[in-house]
């Protein structure tokens, strides 16, 4: 099939080859040599810094997700002793596992000094995390009379104020 016009001289759908002296350009595009050196130090300082902040996200949520496990085991440990009562013998200590993840945990208890008749009852929970130990100190009041009592009738004390110290 022919079709003329002033364009294709008469072929349709033919490419025509141009002869090798007019498909190449005058000046070949191409990285000149400081050109590649730059972007490979750019490369060097870039990649070092973007793998250390992978790392310190990663340390940070794995932190984060074993405090938060931590919280929980402290407000266990705590609400077990003011059930059983056996806060007053004095300090305690003790290893959960949660997971495949161990915690250590210590209760100790002080008294309080605007109250004569309260104590600070402190669980703090350890774990380690990428090499380094965390820790998680959860605090609650706790009366004396709940042990004693009057009469020999042991007191419910009021609702414990709860406060969180993480590390």
């Amino acid at each position: 099939m022919k079709l003329a016009t002033r364009s294709n001289n008469g072929w349709v759908g033919v490419l025509r080859r141009p002869d090798a002296a007019a498909r190449r350009p005058d000046h070949v595009s191409a990285f000149t040599l400081a050109e590649v050196l730059a972007a490979m130090l750019f490369l060097a300082i870039v990649i070092p810094v973007a793998v250390e902040a992978l790392h310190v996200s990663s340390l940070a949520g794995e932190v984060a997700a074993r405090k938060g496990a931590a919280a929980r085991i402290a407000d266990r440990v705590l609400g077990e002793s003011l059930v059983t009562t056996n806060w007053s013998g004095g300090g305690q200590r003790g290893r959960i596992s949660e997971g495949a993840l161990d915690f250590d945990w210590t209760l100790t208890t002080q008294n309080w000094p605007q109250d004569a008749t309260m104590q600070l009852l402190t669980a703090e929970v350890t774990f380690p995390a990428q090499g380094k130990d965390y820790s998680v100190k959860l605090s609650t009041l706790a009366s004396l009379q709940t042990l004693s009592g009057q009469n020999g009738q042991p007191v419910q004390p009021a609702m414990p104020t709860t406060t969180f110290s993480l590390r």
